[in-house]
Order: C-alpha cells, then sequence, then structure tokens
C-alpha cells in the first residue's frame, strides 16, 4: 500500500484493510465535446483597479482540460491570464478574438452582460 499523506487529508480512521483512499471528485468527471458546450465570454473590471480582464464560464470537464484550453487561449492572445473556479481569466479586452478561437474549436459561444 502506497504511504501518501496527502492522500489521506479529510479521512479520520478506517478500520477496513482493503480500504482504498483516493479522490472520487474527478474521477467520474469527463469533459463534454465542444459542440455540447455553450461558454460564455465577458468583459471585468471590477476589483482589478481598472485593467480589462476577459473571463470565459461555463467550461463543462475536468480541470486538466481547463488549463490546456486556457493555455491554448493565452498563448493565441499573447497575453498571460489564469484558470480558476472552472473560469478562465485572460488579461486584457480580447473578447472578440478568444469567441472567434473558441468558435473554431467547435463551442457554441456567446457573449455575456454582467
Amino acid at each position: 500500500m502506497e504511504n501518501n499523506w496527502k492522500k489521506r487529508l479529510g479521512v479520520v480512521y478506517s478500520t477496513n484493510p482493503e480500504f482504498q483512499y483516493g479522490s472520487e471528485l474527478e474521477k467520474g468527471k469527463k469533459t463534454l465535446p465542444p459542440d455540447q458546450q455553450s461558454l460564455y465570454v465577458r468583459l471585468d473590471r471590477k476589483n482589478r483597479k481598472g485593467k480589462t480582464v476577459t473571463i470565459v464560464e461555463g467550461f463543462d470537464g475536468t480541470g486538466e482540460d481547463l488549463k490546456s484550453l486556457g493555455r491554448e487561449l493565452k498563448s493565441r492572445c499573447g497575453v498571460g491570464g489564469s484558470e480558476k473556479d472552472g473560469n478562465i481569466l485572460i488579461q486584457g479586452d480580447f473578447g472578440d478574438r478568444i469567441m472567434a478561437l473558441l468558435k473554431e474549436k467547435g463551442f457554441k459561444v456567446k457573449r455575456s452582460g454582467g
């Protein structure tokens, strides 16, 4: 048995000798194909000292696929950003370019107010 204490975080005690420590949050989750996903693109300036950020919301999939999509969008726009809480944040006003890139990949994309 592997003795990795990080896998046991949150488990108090188990008397079952066959018990396997593991996370079931990511195991069952799968990424939907792009044509079955609706993404929303919006611009945000709140709490960012006046800097504009383009936010992509609504991605339904694993964290690894979210990071991969975010990495591709950032490199195609030539800017920085991050992926957190299921959203992709791109630094700058790239709403039109990101919408075109996502449509090219097969996603359903809508402009979101807010």
